[in-house]
């Protein structure tokens, strides 16, 4: 009976995480608070071994959904710091953009070629955006779809 009322004050203090994890320390606990109480009788414990642990289930689904939320949490938080990174990467792009119209230029036309060599790919460009970057209009744009369509090389004389 002192083992058992022993026991229950050792769980009563004890997360279950903790119980599960720390099961040697929780023996060594429990050995000493049994020792204690069976040495005026003159019974020494030498070891205490917890064999099985039995979970309710529903302190089982609780453990679950927390294990769950935990996950979910270390998710977003490694999701987070990939945003911040993704961020500082788009920083340093605009920098190199800011006073470099030539790169800039090129950029955008990449951009544009990228989504039109999709096969079936529609893609809508302002007009400002196709005269700022000399393709002389609907003509230039049609060509530049034409020339994805083929592999983009020049064809020969």
């Amino acid at each position: 009976m002192a083992a058992q009322t022993a026991l229950r004050d050792i769980i009563g203090r004890t997360s279950l995480s903790d119980l599960l994890r720390g099961r040697e320390r929780i023996e060594d606990e429990l050995q000493k608070l049994i020792d204690e109480r069976s040495n005026p009788w003159g019974v020494t414990v030498q070891s205490v071994e917890m064999r099985d642990v039995i979970i309710p289930a529903a302190l089982q689904d609780a453990m679950s959904r927390e294990a769950q939320a935990a996950r979910e949490k270390a998710a977003r938080v490694i999701l987070a710091q990939a945003e911040v990174e993704i961020a500082l990467q788009f920083a340093k792009a605009a920098e190199s953009y800011h006073n470099n119209p030539t790169a800039m230029h090129l950029r955008a036309m990449n951009m544009l070629y990228e989504g039109l060599k999709e096969k079936g790919a529609l893609m809508i460009v302002p007009s400002s955006a196709v005269e700022s970057m000399g393709m002389g209009g609907l003509l230039g744009a049609a060509a530049l779809r034409q020339q994805s369509l083929t592999g983009g090389g020049e064809t020969p004389d």
